[in-house]
């Protein structure tokens, strides 16, 4: 059976030699044929992780090439306008540079376990480029068209240096995290031989030395997670001295019985909700009597199961004996990918509630 969207991430591959043949020819139109087939082969950027997560057939493989093809085609084409005068080569090392370090910052995180999605203004970026590259193509049969290429080059530029700025500030704890724990931070893996040596995720390592060092206690409520926010805490040694329990509260019925979240919550916000996540962090607090409470509620996919909010949609909430708190985050990789985001955004949000508990304890004493 075909793979669908693997074979269009595959097909941007083979398009490069006929773009770069097209754009180094020298017959009639042959400019506008490459600038056609280069928007055409660029829809396929869309339509392959769509297809994907709409099929839930999200592949390791598709993973690896979507990026590669991606970059591959946008820079092949770059190159040979660079060397037909078209565009200047300090262009390309700009976004060649950016490209580069985000793939840097991508293989660290997976040496992590985590995945880091595409993000809206990484997209925008794209579109942006694509657009660019198309009207430096049509600019030679079309000479009116040099100011309008000049203009969105400018601004595929501009998102381009933004995008990878805002990827290094939203992922910068991959990269601290990596230097921070010396040998390397390793992956919770997502399955394994019965009996298998689990490493710690550096995380779940962090929030445990915090919540040792202030004598603090956490429990967690999991709904989309199904458990894997407990089983990272519990994997690091010595955990059973701050972490008093969990529950996973998957249907509302659960969620109603064991947290104690009130049944006009679920109908009228849905399960998939701030006041639930922090109805269901505040169960859990109240439950197991701890410090903090972390709750996770959201729609891994690959489909939403007929509500209209959208597949990564997630809400996690913390409840400490101060206040009660919810997030929201977009995840958009796989179910699997999702479920791990959000795992690790939970550890994220319990090491700065830990943080701040302590604070206010130093404070208070």
């Amino acid at each position: 059976m075909v793979h669908v969207p693997n074979a269009l991430t595959i097909s941007r591959l083979l398009a490069i030699p006929l773009l770069m043949f097209l754009l180094l020819a020298d017959f009639p139109n042959h400019d506008q044929i490459a600038a056609a087939v280069f928007v055409l082969f660029s829809l396929t950027d869309t339509m392959d992780g769509q297809l994907a997560r709409r099929q839930g057939t999200v592949s390791d493989l598709g993973k690896f090439l979507d990026p590669l093809a991606d970059k591959l085609f946008v820079l092949s084409v770059l190159i040979v306008l660079v060397q037909e005068e078209l565009v200047a080569s300090w262009v390309v090392v700009v976004i060649f540079a950016r490209e580069l370090l985000i793939t840097l910052l991508r293989t660290v995180a997976a040496s992590q376990g985590r995945v880091i999605p595409a993000a809206p203004l990484g997209k925008t970026k794209t579109v942006a480029q694509v657009g660019a590259v198309t009207l430096l193509i049509l600019q030679r049969p079309y000479p009116i068209l040099g100011l309008p290429a000049a203009l969105v080059l400018a601004v595929a530029l501009l998102l381009t240096i933004t995008s990878g700025a805002d990827y290094l500030w939203r992922w910068r704890q991959v990269l601290w995290g990596g230097i921070a724990q010396g040998s390397g931070p390793v992956a919770v893996p997502s399955g394994g031989a019965p009996g298998a040596e689990s490493p710690v995720d550096p995380l779940a390592r962090e929030l445990g030395g915090l919540l040792k060092e202030g004598g603090l206690t956490v429990s967690v409520a999991e709904s989309c997670t199904g458990g894997l926010l407990g089983a990272l805490i519990t994997d690091q040694p010595g955990s059973s001295a701050y972490f008093l329990g969990g529950v996973v509260t998957y249907g509302d019925k659960a969620k109603r019985d064991l947290l104690g979240v009130g049944a006009g919550l679920l109908t009228k916000y849905g399960a998939v909700s701030p006041q639930v996540a922090e109805a269901m962090a505040e169960g859990a607090r109240s439950r197991f009597g701890s410090t903090l409470a972390a709750a996770v509620t959201g729609i891994a996919g690959p489909e939403s199961d007929g509500t209209s909010k959208p597949v990564g949609l997630t809400y996690i909430a913390i409840a400490s004996g101060a206040a009660t708190s919810s997030h929201e985050y977009n995840f958009s990789g796989d179910r699997w990918s999702n479920r791990r985001q959000a795992a690790g955004e939970s550890l994220r949000l319990l090491i700065q509630a830990a943080r701040e508990a302590a604070q206010a304890h130093v404070k208070t004493a």
